[in-house]
């Protein structure tokens, strides 16, 4: 299976994906290109040290530059990409998201990074924790693939409770594309589901 990442950061989650391909636990995945909206994100670099082809589009042509890629891969990755896919790319092939908060939960325009750490903690939720879910063009609201919790300390500010999150965020996007990847799965209301 052909993946396409698209990132817009650091990089960590396609770190994940890149290790848990050459570990064997994905391997009939490969990714075949990183795609970024940063020019100087450091993902970027993560993928040529790994020797996939990496290509920086334009938000204005931005259609224009995925819909070939879409075409030849069979999933798309958002991984910290903070564009949002336009419609006409949506329905081709399956697109996932990894989101750090427990969706519905926080979700929606503008909702990344600490300010979704922020959300929580004035919300005085006790728990949070990431979510995988497919991209629809109802923002954060697509159906829920994975989530996986974890207790807020009493002591966490917007960015201990994002920096907790990543590793959750990183295990379970690696499990959604492995689970995605074999096509045995279902769409039942708000829910995928798995045989």
């Amino acid at each position: 299976m052909k993946l396409a990442v698209l990132v817009s950061g650091n990089g960590t989650n396609l770190q994940s994906i890149i290790d848990a391909i050459k570990d064997g636990y994905i391997s009939q995945v490969r990714i075949s290109y990183v795609i970024s909206s940063n020019p100087d994100a450091y993902a970027l670099k993560r993928a040529e040290e790994s020797g996939i082809p990496t290509k920086i589009i334009a938000k204005k042509n931005m259609v224009g530059e995925l819909k070939p890629i879409f075409d030849e891969v069979d999933m798309v990755v958002l991984a910290g990409f903070l564009w949002i896919i336009p419609d006409v790319l949506l329905h081709s092939k399956p697109v996932i998201n990894v989101h750090p908060s427990l969706l519905p939960l926080f979700g929606g325009k503008g909702m990344y990074g600490t300010r979704v750490g922020e959300a929580v903690l004035a919300s005085g939720m006790k728990v949070s924790g990431p979510t995988v879910h497919l991209v629809t063009n109802d923002i954060d609201g697509g159906p829920i693939i994975m989530q996986r919790c974890l207790e807020v300390r009493d002591d966490d500010t917007p960015e201990s409770l994002l920096e907790r999150t990543h590793p959750l965020e990183h295990q379970i996007l690696v499990e959604s594309i492995k689970r995605m990847s074999e096509k045995k799965y279902k769409i039942v209301g708000k829910r995928v589901t798995f045989p």
